[in-house]
C-alpha cells in the first residue's frame, strides 16, 4: 500500500479506532499512541507548508476549520 491512498490513518487504523475491527485492548492502545505521535507531527509539517506551499497550507487550514466547526470534539478520547 502506498501513502499517497491515505491520510492520518491507514486503512486498518481506521477499523480499528472506528470499532469495526475487534483487537486486544492492548492492540488498540498502541494504535491510539501510534495516532497520536502522527498528530504531533502533523504540526511540523503543517509549519513547513506554511512556509514553502502557502496554498496547501491554506487547504489544510480551511479542512481543519472545517471539522472544528462540524462539531468535531477535540477532547481525549483515551
Amino acid at each position: 500500500m502506498t501513502d499517497d491512498r491515505r491520510g492520518l490513518l491507514t486503512p486498518r487504523e481506521r477499523e480499528i479506532l472506528s470499532g469495526e475491527a475487534d483487537v486486544v485492548d492492548s492492540y488498540y492502545y498502541s494504535v491510539v499512541s501510534r495516532v497520536r505521535k502522527k498528530i504531533q507531527k502533523i504540526e511540523e509539517d503543517a509549519e513547513i507548508l506554511r512556509k514553502n506551499h502557502p496554498s496547501r497550507y491554506s487547504e489544510f487550514q480551511a479542512i481543519n476549520s472545517e471539522e472544528d466547526s462540524n462539531g468535531v470534539d477535540e477532547g481525549t478520547d483515551e
